[in-house]
């Protein structure tokens, strides 16, 4: 399974704003300047999280978008789910699929289930905040590595 860019780009967005929280609204070129991201392709990314609720938007000059709640309440698999959809491996195990006519006896829709039910699990299990942690941790460690060096 990979990530499209949507998916990709999506997360990176939203953990710039997890990075920003509580620090006001970011402007989406801020967002792609710190990223290294085209912000027309985030203008198509912003949308989707903002009607789902997990983006809120300002307008005016002091305007952007802000995180709608603490990064610690929002899962990777919510933003991923919102700009990818479902990442079931076959679309005989997606909830909206009819049921498949061999599903009683094919040999390989117990995988995919169980290969599902593994990506959910960890993408339900990290959110934004263990994200920012991880960010902070890793460029802590490059800081510290950096120094030793010279």
């Amino acid at each position: 399974m990979i990530l499209s860019t949507r998916g990709r780009y999506g997360l990176k967005m939203m953990l710039e704003l997890a990075l920003n929280y509580g620090k006001g609204a970011m402007s989406l070129k801020d967002i792609a300047n710190k990223q290294s991201l085209s912000d027309t392709y985030l203008e198509h990314l912003i949308s989707p999280l903002r009607k789902n609720g997990l983006v809120n938007s300002t307008r005016g000059a002091q305007g952007g978008y802000e995180l709608a709640k603490p990064p610690n309440e929002i899962k990777a698999g919510d933003v991923i789910r919102v700009l990818e959809g479902s990442l079931a491996p076959a679309k005989c195990v997606l909830e909206d699929e009819p049921e498949c006519s061999n599903a009683d006896y094919c040999a390989t829709r117990l995988l995919y289930e169980k290969i599902t039910e593994s990506i959910n699990n960890v993408i339900d299990s990290i959110s934004l905040q263990d994200m920012v942690d991880d960010y902070y941790t890793l460029n802590n460690t490059n800081v510290k590595r950096r120094s030793e060096n010279e």
